[in-house]
């Protein structure tokens, strides 16, 4: 008894859960959002076919010597069909569909299907066995397949169970002598070119419909596998992407082969480098929660305006961000790009320090300084966790003006170089800029000419 509990528990789960069963809310949503579209291309490929069986059904001429007269079930059928279409299509865009309407558009599928099948034999004039060998049975399999859109196995299988049932019901009918002789017989001949009924030849319509049904149940199953697996994959990479720069995540996603730590590649790169003045002294003075969101509300102000001007955030080092530009993918304009970037960098902290005063909160300001030249760009860590990041002197020579901005009395500075390259490369400054030759920077050998990007 408890083995055959645990088959009826995994059967179940197969059925109404499969691979979905454990996954995180998240991703079921992205599931759940993805059969709300399925539903709806499912309710349009259900009037297109309701439509075309209308055509097909009412374009057809009348045999003569009919046993009826005017029989026009299909009219009204259609009708009514067409409306719970529209109906459940309406429900669908507006993701208001319940789960029973489902079964229900199967069992509507089904009863039309079988009904115009059951209306051949009144329509031609012929016995029931006669619509036995209509070619509309053959939609039974298209509306197996369709619901193969929803990636679930149950409506699949619901489906198939009920185009049997039906099958069966039209079988028993055309046995039974209400709707004209069966005319039994044993002979593929007779039964193909009359109207005679072959026990065989039912039997293989339903095993085809079963099969098919089991056939396309297993592949769905299969298919929403690895539907799970995907979109787990893809909504991992997603949450994952946040902690990478865009440029470097697209890097990841398109790499022809795995990235392995200790391959790099030279780049001629700027750097720009910020950091916010006086934050470790409130990271003291302040609560946890509030230090991290004057952390946010600077980090929120700053990176999108590198981000907009090329630049490629390599790394947060507490208060301070270090970004590359041209590094991520060469650039004829990375001197020029930064410089830009400083420049809305230096307004954004002049504005964020005006909101700060009006709101009667201490004002903060922040030190930039911009460097460029040669580095190299590539993967470093080891085989468990890898980071990109950019190495070289003109990495450390940043860090280095930036701390220098205390010596010169200003918030931000390049050097002379690398704001000649960016004039050659475009950039216009805002204002004119001060020069100071030959200063001493810290950590630097050669005296320094420099550039006062913002006093």
């Amino acid at each position: 008894m408890a083995g055959k509990g645990v088959m009826l528990a995994r059967l179940r789960g197969w059925l109404f859960e499969g691979a979905s069963q454990s996954l995180p809310d998240r991703v079921r949503e992205t599931i759940r959002r993805q059969q709300e579209r399925s539903e709806i291309l499912i309710g349009w490929a259900e009037l297109v076919l309701v439509g075309l069986l209308a055509v097909a059904y009412e374009t057809t001429t009348m045999a003569t010597g009919v046993v009826q007269e005017d029989y026009s079930f299909e009219t009204e059928v259609f009708v009514a069909y067409g409306l719970f279409s529209i109906v459940r299509l309406v429900l669908a865009y507006r993701r208001a569909l319940p789960e029973a309407l489902l079964y229900l558009s199967v069992i509507a599928d089904m009863a039309l299907l079988m009904g115009l099948i059951y209306s051949f034999h009144y329509k031609y004039a012929q016995p029931a066995v006669f619509y036995l060998k209509a070619p509309t049975f053959f939609y039974v399999f298209l509306f197996i397949a369709l619901r193969a859109l929803r990636f679930e196995a149950r409506f699949v299988i619901f489906t198939g169970l009920t185009a049997a049932a039906g099958w069966i019901l039209l079988i028993i009918y055309a046995r039974s002598g209400r709707g004209g002789p069966s005319n039994d017989t044993s002979d593929f001949v007779e039964y193909m070119t009359s109207n005679a009924f072959l026990i065989q030849a039912e039997v293989e319509k339903l095993l085809a419909i079963l099969l098919t049904t089991a056939v396309i149940a297993v592949a769905i199953t299969r298919a929403r596998n690895l539907l799970v697996q995907s979109v787990r994959e893809g909504v991992a990479a997603r949450d994952l992407s946040r902690f990478f720069d865009p440029g470097v995540a697209a890097r990841i996603r398109t790499a022809a082969m795995s990235i392995k730590a200790g391959e790099g590649e030279l780049r001629d790169v700027a750097i720009l480098t910020v950091d916010l003045r006086g934050f470790t002294r409130l990271s003291v003075d302040l609560p946890p929660d509030d230090v991290m969101k004057l952390l946010q509300d600077y980090q929120g102000r700053v990176c999108p305006l590198i981000a907009q001007h090329g630049g490629s955030i390599d790394k947060f080092l507490g208060d301070g961000i270090l970004a590359s530009f041209g590094a991520v993918e060469p650039s004829a304009t990375a001197a020029a790009d930064a410089l830009r970037a400083a420049d809305a960098v230096i307004a954004a902290a002049d504005r964020w320090a005006a909101e700060r005063r009006e709101a009667g909160l201490p004002p903060l300001s922040i030190g930039l300084a911009v460097a460029s030249g040669r580095v190299v760009f590539g993967a470093v860590g080891d085989a468990e966790r890898l980071e990109f990041t950019v190495i070289g002197d003109a990495v450390n020579f940043a860090a280095k003006l930036e701390k220098h901005n205390k010596d010169e009395t200003s918030r931000a500075l390049a050097d002379a170089g690398t704001y000649a390259l960016a004039e050659r490369q475009g950039y216009v400054p805002p204002a004119a800029r001060e020069h100071r030759n030959g200063r001493i920077v810290g950590g630097v050998s050669a005296p320094v000419d420099l550039v006062v990007l913002a006093q």
